[in-house]
């Protein structure tokens, strides 16, 4: 049985941090500000360099983008971009290959008015890849008027070869589920819906084998209603009967608290070892697994000055052998929007600041070694200023 344990507002080693982040802030290289209302960074190779591509939707613009990696000589720059589609009140963008041409696709999320999924397919000729009106765009028929859809996840969920897509919603008829792929993944009318849990606001989704039993199960997180925690739902197994069964909702913790993007560290066998997630109304919250099979859950408190948590990712910034902490944030006007948390052994954390005094609202955050110097950078976005997609120049090197 998963057991909860509570391990107080701070855990051993946690510091209550009061200090604004100081330091010098970082070199912001910008990937593209040509729209409105960046909203997302999600990472796929999309042409096979072995180098990773992003997938943004630009909210207010409408704009459904995919950035091509130059390489680490060119990284400085603004990158090559394809214009894949254009669609309403687009919240999230992801690449897969959904129709298992060989092409990577892109799938994007509306919520607003629009209320629907789309699926940018891409021209098969590799040749014609960075020629927007070579893509197609179509709605997901299952997906529309159903709710505001707000992140998807490309997963062959009921191990029949084919990619179906998890996704997550807020708002009225909100749910977490997926659509199943038919035989023919072109044919939008013949992909059926399959509700999981039902949702008031979906911020992140994951997918992670929570329990070592070779399926992978979805994480989530969900800000809002009585049911707001992050948790995770257990696959119930690939054959129909169990896939039309009840899927176990697993609280990891956070119930009662406005959540927001949530981030799984994981061994190199793949199995869960710690989980973290932003809070709206307080701090960060950290979930230490423990055998057998518990999470002891503890707060890291927000330093001042910065705006409410939002987007967070775990990595060795300063080269240290000790994993730090980046912050991203939204309702930062007149503060800091985006910072990082240096730990040293003993467990003590020191904010450092990244973004200053730009930038009032972050999305997701993303760790690459985008200069190729040996050092994990900072890509994420941000839709208030109009910075648009960027990433920080980690001066570690």
């Amino acid at each position: 049985m998963w057991m909860l344990f509570l391990v107080g507002l701070l855990g051993a080693g946690d510091t209550a941090l009061s200090a604004a982040p100081s330091g010098t802030p970082w070199t912001m290289h910008t990937i593209d500000n040509g729209s409105e209302g960046a909203d997302g960074v999600r990472l796929a190779d999309m042409n096979g360099d072995g180098l990773p591509d992003i997938a943004t939707g630009w909210e207010e613009g409408g704009s459904i983008r995919v950035y091509l990696n130059p390489g680490t000589e060119k990284a400085k720059a603004p990158w090559p971009q394809i214009v894949v589609g254009s669609v309403g009140s687009p919240e999230d963008a992801v690449m897969g290959d959904m129709d298992g041409d060989g092409a990577v696709d892109v799938v994007s999320c509306s919520e607003g008015k629009t209320q629907q999924i789309w699926f940018h397919w891409a021209p098969v000729e590799k040749a014609r890849m960075q020629d927007g009106a070579a893509w197609t765009t179509e709605a997901l028929p299952a997906a529309a008027n159903r709710a505001k859809w707000m992140f998807s996840v490309p997963f062959d969920v009921n191990g029949d070869g084919r990619r179906d897509l998890v996704a997550g919603a807020k708002g009225d008829g909100a749910a977490i589920g997926w659509f199943e792929a038919p035989a023919t993944p072109r044919d939008l009318a013949a992909w059926q819906w399959h509700p999981i849990r039902d949702a008031a606001w979906i911020m992140s989704l994951e997918l992670h084998d929570m329990n070592g039993d070779g399926l992978q199960d979805i994480v989530y997180t969900d800000r809002r209603g009585e049911h707001r925690k992050m948790g995770w739902l257990e696959h119930p197994g690939h054959d129909a009967q169990a896939l039309g069964a009840r899927w176990r909702d697993h609280e990891i913790g956070g119930a009662g608290r406005e959540v927001m993007f949530l981030h799984m560290e994981v061994e190199d066998s793949g199995a869960p070892r710690r989980g973290w997630c932003t809070t709206r109304d307080g701090g960060i919250l950290r979930f230490a697994r423990q055998e057998p099979a518990r999470w002891e859950v503890s707060e890291i408190a927000m330093p001042a000055e910065v705006g409410t948590g939002k987007g967070i990712a775990t990595g060795d910034l300063d080269l240290d052998g000790v994993e730090d902490l980046v912050i991203s944030c939204e309702n930062a006007e007149g503060k800091q929007g985006i910072f990082w948390l240096q730990t040293d052994a003993q467990g003590h954390w020191n904010a450092r600041t990244i973004g200053g005094l730009t930038g009032t609202k972050y999305d997701l955050v993303v760790l690459h070694d985008f200069d190729g110097d040996g050092d994990l950078d900072v890509l994420t976005c941000e839709e208030r200023e109009l910075l648009g997609v960027v990433w920080y120049e980690n001066p570690a090197r």
